[in-house]
């Protein structure tokens, strides 16, 4: 069995416990062999253990918060709970979940119990148990967050979300709060010997840190921001690497497995064989997704990581961590924050699709489409109701008209304040790309190559937009939960000293509760013959220059672009040989000046821009902006065409190095 000391030679400190995440995504499907094989490692010692996994995110749009949908269909999480909650009675470890159906709405951890309720009635009779479930929720009402408002207590995630009005709120269904571990810890302590733990939406790190901090205080409760900065630090570090599961590894796994001591250091390693976590790979992780790298926020304070040191373990494939400080509020004279979220209906949208090739048309196809605008607003002209129309086109760049395609994808995308409107614009501006005259035209049968899947026109419902994403200062204390006790609503007004985070406890299932387990239990699995060692050809080659290199991309081994919360794209340049980065660091080939021409933006706008050496890593992040607006638009909203801004790399990999190096 693979050891998991590092490779050091000082007494280790105390372990505290050890967490394994699945998956970074609930829903999206695990590799149930890995995590297994995480809960056979965990066996060797008494050290308690937890299955830890999210549920949530900003990053598939805004529909699921204005909707009520989730992430994915309850299928997906039927499936992958049935496997989970086998592993918990097998095992007999607690399993957290955060962040429920995607949203964190009270309605989807409600619904979250229904589905494990459902599994639990369902099972095999001669192996049926009764399990302690704890839900916390974390929706609050319009009210609450009115009050806040008036009280000059709001103020947007970030340089790029706009003022917050009462018209946003009062149109914003379902408002949810990014909590921190407060209200799981408090849920825990109440109840020690829970089985399952299903929050509403959560700051990511914050279920692995309530659980550290419930062994930490023995299981007790206490005010996590009393933990001592280096520790708690710890403890936010490691939460913010496996929420995402393997992806800190090199190749990028599902899985991961984290060993935590007391002082808060711990040890980090990917479960799927091949992979393997390096003091990089580690430190590269502070970019994901986030607006900078060093210093990341979230309830109650920001983590700063520009501290923190990696070292190899024995094995090769697990990394030891420490030295990350967890800045609290109260430490920095300022309020808790947490950050809430929530979105509205503005319309309802319908598109069509099609293709062009002929290239008479496709080198004036700027000037054609604006006259199928013209078109379609004289047609519409009686129409009092506002309405939208704008075109993504995929294939034509304007900007290199000697290098015409051989054909154009065209898709069409209306906005109305009712589904017939927008069908109708929808319409006429599909007759108007298939029947409008252009110069020089020979095709007069009909411009447009349309009728996939056997549609003119598709219908696409609601359109939705994130109206809240902002932060919202709380009195002390009001971080906390209340707990719903069985004489109360679950459903009540927030509580008179303001708390809008609620927690009960039920049973759920039948027969006997689950037992200990004797930590000699090897389950039902094999794994004497499991190997985690890197597999031959599974590591990354390091990049050099060459006399081909002619780019960026040619040159790095990431470069990649990703939402930053619903307002910002964050782009990430990482090298893996020392000597190019430092050279490309040295070189001025990366500036704040150089994102705001590839990007065209104002420098000014440019929200971080800088190197961060434990990453080898250039990192810059700019507004979120679609078809020239000069003000960010949070995506999913109308004209969406990259949800998770993840196509925004290319001027960054296709930058030429001849200028500079």
């Amino acid at each position: 069995m693979d050891s998991i000391q590092p490779n050091r030679s000082e007494a280790l400190p105390e372990r505290l416990c050890q967490i394994i995440t699945p998956i970074g995504m609930l829903g999206y499907g695990f590799n149930v062999e890995d995590v297994e094989y995480g809960l056979h490692l965990s066996l060797e010692t008494e050290t308690p253990t937890a299955i830890v996994v999210d549920s949530g995110s900003t990053d598939s749009g805004p529909a699921k918060l204005a909707l009520g949908t989730m992430t994915c269909p309850r299928s997906a999480y039927e499936r992958d709970l049935r496997q989970l909650i086998r592993l918990v009675r097998q095992y007999r470890v607690p399993l957290l979940i955060t962040s429920a159906g995607g949203d964190g709405s009270d309605a989807h951890v409600d619904e979250f119990l229904d589905i494990i309720r459902n599994i639990l009635e369902t099972s095999d009779p001669s192996t049926q148990n009764s399990l302690k479930i704890l839900s916390v929720y974390s929706e609050t009402s319009q009210e609450w967050v009115l009050q806040h408002l008036k009280a000059g207590k709001v103020s947007g995630c970030g340089p790029c979300v706009p003022l917050l009005t009462t018209q946003d709120i009062e149109a914003t269904p379902t408002i949810v709060g990014q909590i921190g571990p407060e209200p799981m810890l408090q849920a825990m302590a109440a109840h020690p010997d829970f089985d399952i733990l299903v929050a509403g939406r959560s700051y990511d790190p914050s279920p692995h840190v309530a659980f550290c901090a419930f062994h930490h205080y023995e299981k007790s409760y206490r005010k996590v921001r009393d933990l001592d900065p280096t520790t708690l630090g710890g403890f936010t570090h490691m939460g913010k690497l496996m929420e995402c599961g393997g992806v800190c590894a090199t190749p990028k796994c599902a899985a991961s497995m984290g060993v935590i001591y007391r002082d808060g250091t711990f040890d980090i390693r990917p479960l799927a064989s091949g992979s393997r976590c390096t003091p990089t790979s580690v430190a590269a992780h502070a970019l994901y997704e986030k607006s900078r790298p060093d210093m990341l926020h979230g309830p109650g304070g920001y983590l700063d990581v520009t501290t923190a040191t990696y070292s190899v373990l024995n094995d090769g494939i697990a990394i030891h961590a420490s030295g990350a400080v967890f800045k609290a509020s109260k430490h920095e004279k300022t309020a808790y924050t947490i950050r809430f979220e929530g979105a509205k209906a503005i319309g309802y949208r319908t598109i069509f699709m099609g293709s062009i090739c002929d290239p008479i048309l496709i080198q004036q196809l700027p000037s054609f489409l604006s006259r199928v605008n013209a078109y379609v607003a004289e047609q519409h002209s009686q129409v009092q109701d506002g309405w939208s129309l704008d075109f993504h086109i995929y294939g034509f760049d304007s900007t290199r008209p000697a290098q015409l395609p051989g054909e154009v994808f065209l898709v069409g995308e209306t906005l109305a304040e009712t589904q017939a409107l927008a069908t109708s614009i929808a319409s006429c501006a599909r007759i108007a790309c298939v029947h409008g005259p252009y110069e020089g035209q020979k095709a007069t049968s009909g411009n447009f190559g349309m009728g996939i899947g056997g549609k003119l026109e598709i219908e696409m419902g609601v359109c939705t937009e994130f109206s809240v994403y902002h932060l919202v200062q709380l009195e002390e204390g009001q971080e906390e939960a209340e707990e719903i006790r069985p004489h109360k609503e679950p459903d009540c007004p927030e509580a008179a000293d303001g708390k809008f985070v609620k927690w009960q406890m039920v049973i759920l299932g039948n027969g006997p509760r689950l037992g200990s387990i004797d930590c000699n239990f090897a389950g039902t699995t094999d794994h004497s013959q499991r190997t985690n060692a890197l597999t031959a050809g599974s590591s990354v080659q390091n990049s050099a220059f060459s006399a081909k290199a002619r780019t960026l991309g040619s040159i790095a081994s990431v470069v990649r672009s990703k939402n930053a919360g619903p307002y910002e794209i964050t782009l990430d340049v990482m090298f893996d040989d020392a000597a190019v980065y430092h050279r490309i660091k040295e070189s001025g080939l990366l500036t704040p000046g150089r994102i705001a021409e590839l990007y065209d933006i104002a420098v000014a706008d440019i929200v971080w821009s800088g190197f961060f050496d434990p990453a080898l890593a250039f990192k810059a992040t700019i507004p979120r902006r679609r078809r020239g607006h000069e003000k960010p638009q949070p995506s999913g909203g109308f004209m969406e065409n990259d949800v998770h801004g993840s196509q925004n790399h290319l001027p960054l990999m296709n930058l030429s190095l001849e200028s500079s190096i």
